[in-house]
């Protein structure tokens, strides 16, 4: 059965316009195409507000400085672009993500040559996941592909994507519903498309950002839970041996929330179910999401 999207009324902002998607344009040389010049953030929407958009942005905007392109940044209102194609979708829960890039340019790799930024918001309904899917968690396997910890990528959210994608096919070809992602060293860094933690010896641990990760915004959420529920958290470096012998373990991103992950490479982890300190954040983190997406006038003026 074929389902028939109609574009035509999906609205988007492009370049500081609301428009139909069906007349959407890009340019054949921008270099967000020719060479994933360019940054992105995709956030969740509860209740037609957009959960942590400040930091969402202020991680854009750090990327942009690294970049290059933070000045170009200062003509647009991108909080507002969010909130606004939210809106134009008459969408409450949904998955909205921001693209920026160089813009149009010469065929050239010369950032110089870029006249100005394009901007894009899309804005999609969503449905989370069902309950039991969270009850039964994920499974991951260890991927071929290896982040450099070095590398200035690793702590971007780059529309040069292909090393997620890499990681994130051979995932989907294992039957799981996760890669997990290992550094040079050996370390393990974050999943294809989440940050990871595990919980030894009732403590909470995961990569620090030395390991060549993404600095999520749930991770950065999580993180602050447990420091206020008197929680042991510890960012470093881990072996993926501490993997195996996890009491607990799950995944983060901002679509996915908390996801448990009961089974790695094919064993379980701890029990192969979800465990307590695990669902303790779950509900928590449920919690400070219902708290800031139900306060009038927080996140919808």
């Amino acid at each position: 059965m074929t389902i028939k999207i109609d574009i035509m009324a999906e609205i988007i902002y492009l370049n500081g316009y609301l428009i139909p998607r069906s007349k959407g344009k890009l340019s054949p040389f921008d270099h967000g195409f020719l060479y994933g010049y360019g940054l992105f953030e995709t956030m969740r929407a509860y209740n037609g507000c957009l959960f942590h958009l400040d930091r969402h942005l202020t991680r854009l905007y750090q990327g942009a400085e690294m970049l290059g392109l933070a000045a170009k940044l200062a003509s647009f209102d991108l909080k507002a672009a969010c909130r606004e194609t939210l809106r134009a979708n008459s969408l409450k829960e949904a998955r909205v993500r921001l693209t920026i890039s160089a813009g149009e340019g010469d065929m050239a790799p010369e950032p110089g040559t870029c006249s100005g930024l394009t901007i894009l918001v899309t804005a999609k309904n969503f449905i989370p996941l069902p309950p039991q899917r969270y009850e039964q968690g994920f499974k991951a396997a260890l991927s071929s592909v290896h982040r450099n910890s070095q590398s200035p990528l690793s702590r971007l959210k780059s529309t040069c994507y292909l090393e997620n994608i890499l990681a994130r096919t051979e995932a989907k070809a294992a039957g799981v519903d996760e890669a997990i992602v290992l550094n040079e060293r050996g370390h393990l860094a974050e999943g294809s498309i989440s940050n990871i933690f595990l919980v030894l010896q009732g403590m909470l641990i995961t990569p620090s950002s030395e390991s060549g990760i993404l600095p999520g915004i749930t991770r950065e959420a999580v993180l602050e839970i447990a420091q206020t529920s008197n929680i042991r958290a510890v960012e470093r470096k881990v072996e993926l041996k501490e993997l195996t012998l996890a009491g607990e373990a799950f995944i983060t991103n901002s679509i996915l929330e908390i996801m448990p992950l009961t089974c790695f490479d094919g064993k379980s982890i701890g029990t192969g179910k979800p465990g307590e300190l695990t669902k303790n954040l779950m509900a928590a983190y449920r919690k400070l999401v219902n708290i800031e997406t139900s306060a009038a006038g927080r996140c919808c003026p």
